[in-house]
C-alpha cells in the first residue's frame, strides 16, 4: 500500500521594500545622532526607523533581514545620541558656570604676567615671566596679586599665621583651638565688576591647604574675627569691599602651607603663599 505526500511548493520570499526604508532611515538617523549640531535630527529619524522596522518584520512571506538590521541600528542610535546629548549638555554647563579666571600682577611686579586658569590649571601667559604654572599649589602666587572671575576681583592682601590670641580675644564664644592646632587670618579685598544695577553679594571660597594636602575652611569653626569680611554685603559697581577670614589649621609646617582661593562660585581657584 502506498501513500502518496502531497508536496506544497514553498513560496519565495520578496524583497522587503518597508525593512529597507527603515534600514536605510536608522542608518541616517545613527549618523545623525553622532554630530551634536544635527542630534535632533536623528532623534526623529531613529524612532521613525524602530517603527518601521517592527512593521518590516510582521510583514507575510517577505524578507526579514533588512528589518532585523533597522531593529538593531535604532536602537544602538538611540543610545549613541543619549550619550552624545549628555556629553553636549555637560560641556555646555561646564562652559556656562566655569569661568576662567585671570591673575594679574601687583602693582610695580613683573614677575607674574596675566595668566588665564581653566579647569584648574594655569594657561600660557600673556606677559612678564611668569611660569605656565603660576596660580597651582606647587607655584603659588604671592600675597597681593589680585585674581578676576567673573564679575569680581579678589587680592589675598597678608596672612596672620599667628593670629590665635587675636581671635579669642575678640570674642569670648570663641573657642581653643585643638592641640596642635592654632587660629589665622586671611585679609581679602573684593571688588565688584559686574554692572548689576540691582548689585550683588561676594561669595569668595578660601581654603588652607596644609603641606599634607588637607584642607581646611572657616566654615565649620563659626569664628568671629576682627574686621570679618561680609559675604552678604550687597556691593555694586565699582565698588569692593574687605576684611578678615579666620581658620584653625594645623600647626606642623604652617609656612608651607597655602591658600587656596576661588573668586566666585563656578570659578577655577588658584593658589596663595601664605608669606
Amino acid at each position: 500500500m502506498t501513500t502518496d505526500t502531497e508536496v506544497r511548493p514553498v513560496k519565495e520570499q520578496t524583497r522587503n521594500t518597508v525593512g529597507i526604508i527603515a534600514l536605510i532611515t536608522a542608518i541616517v538617523g545613527a549618523i545623525f545622532a553622532m554630530i551634536p549640531g544635527a542630534l535632533i535630527l536623528g532623534w526623529v529619524l531613529l524612532p521613525i526607523a524602530f517603527i518601521l522596522s517592527i512593521v518590516a518584520l510582521f510583514l507575510n512571506d517577505q524578507k526579514r533581514g533588512q528589518g532585523i538590521a533597522a531593529l538593531i541600528i535604532s536602537i544602538v542610535g538611540t543610545l549613541i545620541g543619549i550619550f552624545v546629548f549628555i556629553a553636549v549638555v555637560g560641556s555646555a554647563f561646564d562652559d556656562a558656570f566655569n569661568e576662567e579666571t585671570q591673575i594679574q600682577a601687583p602693582a610695580g611686579d613683573d614677575t607674574v604676567g596675566e595668566v588665564d586658569l581653566e579647569d584648574g590649571e594655569a594657561g600660557e601667559t600673556d606677559g612678564g615671566d611668569a611660569s605656565e604654572e603660576a596660580g597651582t599649589r606647587g607655584d603659588p602666587l604671592p600675597l597681593g596679586t589680585a585674581v578676576q572671575g567673573a564679575d569680581w576681583e579678589v587680592t589675598v592682601n597678608s596672612v596672620d599665621l599667628d593670629a590665635t590670641e587675636t581671635i579669642l580675644a575678640e570674642n569670648p564664644l570663641n573657642e581653643e583651638p585643638d592641640a596642635g592646632n592654632g587660629l589665622i587670618m586671611a585679609n581679602l579685598t573684593v571688588e565688584y565688576l559686574g554692572a548689576d544695577p540691582d548689585g550683588d553679594t561676594p561669595w569668595v571660597d578660601v581654603e588652607f591647604v596644609s603641606s599634607s594636602g588637607n584642607s581646611y575652611d572657616g566654615t565649620m569653626d563659626l569664628l568671629v574675627v576682627p574686621d570679618a569680611f561680609d559675604p552678604s554685603e550687597t556691593l555694586y559697581e565699582g565698588a569692593s569691599s574687605d576684611g578678615n577670614i579666620g581658620m584653625e589649621v594645623p600647626l606642623e609646617d604652617l609656612d608651607s602651607g597655602t591658600l587656596r582661593v576661588a573668586p566666585h562660585m563656578f570659578g577655577d581657584p588658584v593658589f596663595f603663599s601664605v608669606q
